[in-house]
């Protein structure tokens, strides 16, 4: 018994049998109704054409007539025919056929191959045809020639697709292989270095060399690759952009390290040019100011010469008319010079009225500009909180234009040179403590503590003199005072509200005019500092003398200040100054 059935003898088939099993695919062609087992054309009786179309499907196709083909075996010997009933069972016969059954061969060319199927399209219910011994030298079942035309072998040569195999059996089609594909540089295989060597399209075909190409063409790939011209001067610009990038590097390192930086020669062009050096400059933030100005040709060769020059280090903050295209020596010897120097200079004592006309003659704008902007523009230039918002002040920048130097020059504006001098206060004023400082003495804030030393800054005449007069201002001030009786007295706030500077100024004058400024007229601090202190009146107003002086006069109506702390003291101080004076 087989996957097939049982055969029609008496015995099983052996499984030497060509039927026995899948038999057919075991090197033979038997596909049923498709191949002879004879070779050639299939094998049908004449009245098969028209019986195969009653056959049943379920049995392989295989007509229910017994129309089917005899079978054989190995002998050549014939077994009976299976018969079925009209409910398609298979019924066997107790005899064979005696001899085997002939063929007419003229009907071979007009038959039809038999087809059998069954459930998975091929023929395992079917009966196939009979088969004979395979000749071992056909390696795909030795198919013969068929009767009346011989069939070509399609299997049998070297470029033949391989036989059929059934659905069972068949292996997925191995991909083709790839003609068009070129191993790149991670395929062990440069991309400039694909192609051969020009002499390679020389070769002789039959020299035995087949070049890569004959390799990879074949099949219709692609060419292969080789060298350009651009590729080479690719290469040939990098290798020459990388030379030429080390040597001025390079060359770079040398001169940084071993040349000499560059300079220019001689004391300038003619062409002028104001450079600002700030506060606290070094030597490598003026050289950098100097090269973007067009003055010196590089940082270091400035640096280098301040630092050969003694005074190198001395250089002062401040605006400085130099020339363009100057040796750094030059440079050196300028900035150190007095000539060369633009800055604005505010004397100690100075009123704000006499700054701005100074401001204005430097900055070489019309005559009252920087006084419209201080008037406007007060509140914007950095004053502090408690500069602010006082009655009656005249001017609230006064007493923060801090005497000092400044950078002043054609171009600039106005608030900028005014902002300076108001940061500069600012400082000063932070650094000796004045808010911390003014309730210590007996005084309201630092407002009235810098009105106090705008007054010392007026009235004293020297170092000694300040603390004096510093003292003076606290004692009027005090409740106790029976002398002035809280008034000051001073005719250098009369000479402010009147912006004058006059010694004699007659009693009747000072008497009657009521401005808050006159301190004749009004007891305690005006409301606001009359001038500019410098640092001296400044920490004479933080420490005064504690000697009991009251009274002052100037007794040569100059340099000279005497003190008394009695009102008859003073009496003979003042007949002193009018003897002076020729009154």
């Amino acid at each position: 018994m087989t996957e097939y059935g049982r055969g029609p003898g008496s015995e099983p088939w052996h499984p030497e049998d060509p039927l026995y099993g899948d038999g057919g695919w075991g090197g033979q062609q038997a596909q049923t109704g498709e191949q002879s087992p004879y070779g050639g054309q299939p094998q049908q009786y004449p009245e098969q054409q028209a019986q195969q179309n009653y056959g049943d499907w379920s049995n392989g196709g295989q007509s229910s007539y017994g129309g089917g083909q005899p079978q054989y075996d190995a002998y050549g010997r014939q077994h009976p025919e299976p018969q079925y009933d009209q409910y398609g069972q298979q019924q066997y016969d107790q005899h064979s056929y005696g001899g085997q059954q002939q063929y007419d061969q003229q009907y071979a060319p007009q038959a039809q191959p038999q087809q059998g199927y069954d459930n998975g399209g091929w023929g395992s219910g079917a009966q196939p045809q009979a088969h004979y011994p395979a000749d071992p030298s056909d390696p795909y079942g030795q198919q013969a020639g068929g009767y009346g035309a011989e069939q070509p072998d399609f299997y049998g040569t070297p470029e033949a697709y391989p036989p059929p195999e059934p659905p069972t059996r068949r292996r997925a089609e191995p991909e083709p292989q790839r003609t068009d594909w070129d191993p790149g540089p991670d395929e062990g295989e440069h991309a400039f270095f694909a192609g051969g060597d020009a002499d390679e399209d020389d070769d002789a075909p039959g020299d035995g060399r087949g070049g890569r190409e004959d390799r990879r063409t074949r099949g219709g790939g692609k060419p292969k690759k080789r060298r350009s011209g651009c590729a080479c001067l690719v290469v040939c610009l990098v290798l020459g952009g990388g030379v030429a990038g080390v040597g001025y590097f390079g060359y770079q390192f040398y001169q940084d390290r071993f040349g000499a930086a560059p300079d220019y020669a001689g004391d300038g062009n003619g062409e002028q040019v104001t450079v600002t050096i700030p506060k606290g400059a070094g030597g490598s933030t003026i050289g950098q100011e100097l090269k973007r100005q067009g003055v010196v040709k590089s940082v270091d060769a400035f640096i280098a010469a301040q630092q050969s020059n003694p005074r190198g280090k001395s250089i002062q903050d401040g605006v400085y008319t130099l020339q363009k295209e100057m040796s750094a020596d030059s440079a050196i010897e300028l900035l150190l010079s007095p000539k060369s120097r633009s800055n604005l200079i505010i004397a100690e004592g100075r009123r704000n009225a006499d700054v701005y006309k100074l401001i204005d003659k430097r900055l070489e704008v019309k005559d009252g500009t920087t006084a419209k902007v201080a008037k406007s523009e007060y509140k914007s230039l950095g004053l502090p909180e408690w500069a602010l918002n006082h009655k009656g002040v005249k001017d609230p920048l006064e007493g923060f234009l801090y005497p000092s130097s400044y950078s002043a020059a054609k171009g600039q504006k106005p608030e900028d040179v005014l902002k300076q001098m108001v940061a500069r206060a600012n400082e000063q004023y932070e650094k000796i403590g004045l808010e911390q400082k003014a309730e210590g003495l007996g005084l309201e804030g630092p407002w009235e503590l810098l009105t106090a030393a705008s007054l010392v800054q007026a009235e004293g005449k020297t170092h000694d003199d300040f603390r004096k007069m510093a003292e003076v201002i606290y004692n009027r001030l005090k409740i106790d005072n029976t002398e002035t009786n809280q008034k000051l007295q001073f005719d250098s706030t009369f000479n402010y509200l009147m912006g004058q500077s006059k010694i004699h100024i007659s009693e009747s004058e000072i008497n009657t005019n009521p401005d808050p400024y006159n301190t004749y007229y009004h007891r305690g601090l005006p409301p606001g500092p009359i001038s500019n202190p410098g640092e001296e009146a400044l920490q004479a107003a933080l420490n005064p003398t504690e000697d009991g002086w009251i009274y002052f006069v100037a007794t040569d109506g100059v340099k000279k200040t005497e003190f008394a702390k009695t009102h008859d003291e003073f009496l003979k101080l003042k007949d002193k100054f009018d003897a002076s004076s020729g009154n």
